[in-house]
């Protein structure tokens, strides 16, 4: 009779012996291993930190001195000044508060509307499904831009608690009710494809409600997805804001935004063009950050190189 060599069971016997990764600590890897991911989120934590720190800038973001209009940067002025002489560099931190908490505040808005949407069309399917589907089909067929312009300047006059003018809410909010649908979308084609899994099978005979195995079941296995979406709405919503502010019908002077920002610099672009350089430049920074870290985390989360992984370790 042949007998296998001790040697030979060791390597499976040193594997059963190995210490347990975590999903977590495995998505950390491959999140780790793209670099532009990781650049990304190092300038975006950079955006972030600078705009949650402008309180600390000598100058105010919205006290005019004329004497010190239109200065090309300096070592007073790193970004120079705008034509009220105020601070360029304290206007465009400023700004990016209001911007970034735009794009986080929609974030939240699209997916409390879009999640639950989505879930209820994915998992019941039907007639439920098909009523759904033809709203948001319907909503993606309308004019974005136009919706937005129209709904912006009807709720900057009507009197309704914390949709006031000017007021930061109303710009999330107009923009967050018109971007639902995508995440509505994609959280109905996960459900539709988790809701025939064993696990939701054996979950529902042993008796689990819908309304368990939506929450409990199938939704944090689809979670990856959703995040990654997310992570790239928030770009989307900056560049909606940004547009809907130079067009005049975001967020209106004095405060600062980096999208009435670039539309104060219109009249002077030619002979001081740092005054739309710089709040261009933090827009396109911030955009391109979001966009690496959402493929970043796309690669991360993909569930079949996640398995790959567990199988090499």
């Amino acid at each position: 009779m042949e007998h296998t060599a001790p040697e030979k069971l060791l390597p499976d016997a040193e594997k059963t012996a190995l210490p347990q990764v975590s999903m977590g600590k495995m998505v950390w890897r491959r999140f780790r291993r793209h670099r532009g991911a990781v650049a990304g989120a190092v300038i975006l934590t950079i955006i972030i930190l600078s705009c949650l720190l402008a309180s600390f800038s000598p100058y105010d973001p919205e006290k005019s001195n004329l004497a010190s209009a239109l200065q090309p940067p300096s070592l007073q002025h790193p970004f120079g000044t705008d034509a009220l002489g105020r601070d360029l560099l304290t206007r465009v931190l400023y700004g990016g508060r209001i911007s970034l908490f735009v794009g986080f505040m929609v974030v939240i808005i699209t997916m409390v509307i879009g999640i639950p949407v989505g879930a209820i069309a994915g998992y019941y399917g039907g007639w439920v499904d098909d009523l759904l589907m033809r709203v948001i089909d319907s909503a993606l067929a309308l004019p974005s831009l136009m919706i937005l312009i129209l709904l912006s300047a009807i709720l900057r006059e009507v009197e309704i608690p914390f949709l006031q003018r000017n007021n930061v809410m109303t710009i999330a909010f107009v923009i967050g009710i018109l971007s639902w649908m995508t995440i509505a979308r994609l959280v109905r084609a996960i459900f539709l494809t988790l809701r025939e899994m064993e696990y939701v099978t054996a979950a529902r005979a042993l008796g689990a409600s819908n309304f368990r195995i939506i929450l409990s079941e199938i939704l944090p296995n689809g979670f990856g997805p959703i995040i990654v979406e997310a992570t790239l709405e928030i770009g989307w919503a900056i560049m909606e804001e940004s547009g809907l502010s130079f067009l005049g019908f975001g967020i209106q002077p004095p405060t600062p935004s980096w999208g009435n920002l670039l539309n104060n610099a219109q009249e002077h672009l030619v002979k001081h063009p740092w005054l739309a350089i710089f709040p261009g430049l933090m827009i396109f920074l911030t955009i391109i950050s979001v966009n690496y870290i959402g493929d970043g985390l796309r690669d991360a989360l993909d569930p079949y190189k996640i398995l790959k992984q567990i199988d090499e370790v």
